[in-house]
């Protein structure tokens, strides 16, 4: 929560972002679509739609290119630093009943749920 109290700004998204924000989903971007089709189509326009299924993308971001993004809309150095920091050291490991794999770092993804979010 501090972070967000000093850093909160370069968290601030678009209006037309509809995945990946609190109390926004599907149904709002489908909503979001349906009202355009039919604006244009009613003007007798043909429209034209693609769509793309972005499951999993919590699982797949690459760090690297997630800190680029960052540095180009000029996030300060000490909230980079702590990025840096937090995502070099994300581990996981498996548990099936009572096994567990080894430890294994993580190179990609990002974590859900959490205030950030």
């Amino acid at each position: 929560m501090c972070i967000l109290d000093i850093y909160g700004n370069y968290f601030i998204t678009s209006d037309l972002q509809f995945g990946f924000k609190k109390r926004v989903g599907c149904n709002h971007a489908l909503c979001a679509v349906q009202s355009v089709v039919r604006h244009f189509t009613n003007g007798n326009s043909t429209v034209y739609l693609c769509a793309l299924d972005i499951s999993k993308a919590f699982d797949r971001v690459n760090h690297y290119a997630l800190f680029i993004k960052l540095m180009n809309r000029n996030v300060h150095v000490a909230l980079m630093n702590i990025l840096f920091h937090w995502y070099g050291i994300c581990k996981a490991f498996v548990r099936w009943e009572s096994a567990f794999s080894d430890v294994i770092c993580l190179q990609c993804g990002v974590r859900q749920g959490g205030v950030i979010c």
